[in-house]
């Protein structure tokens, strides 16, 4: 798998939070909804939810909303498929497309 510098950066940067490691490891064996996460992870709805938004937009977990046998909506995570080597050289490759944010300074500004 093949993957650009921005890319790998967002997965790192969505790795490095203790708190995100702890979802993923809670996530390993099977899917969950929010509460019973929330519960095992001990942290409150609305943090988790951040939280598995960033690990989400880095492709490492996927949410689904399903309606319970008594109507109640309910949101399932689960993690994604998904397997990383890193290497100097996987790293050296991902470097060469990476793309920088927009500066929201003019070159002027900058000098």
């Amino acid at each position: 798998m093949s993957i650009n510098g921005n890319e790998l950066l967002q997965v790192f940067e969505a790795l490095a939070n203790p708190h995100r490691l702890r979802i993923v490891a809670a996530l390993r064996e099977q899917r969950k909804y929010v509460s019973e996460l929330a519960r095992e992870v001990r942290m409150s709805r609305p943090l988790l939810y951040l939280h598995l938004q960033r690990l989400e937009a880095a492709g490492l977990v996927t949410g689904n909303l399903e309606l319970s046998d008594s109507g109640k909506a309910m949101k399932f995570y689960e993690l994604a498929d998904f397997e990383f080597h890193v290497t100097s050289e996987t790293v050296a490759e991902a470097t060469k497309t990476l793309q920088e944010p927009p500066s929201s300074k003019t070159n002027e500004e900058e000098e």
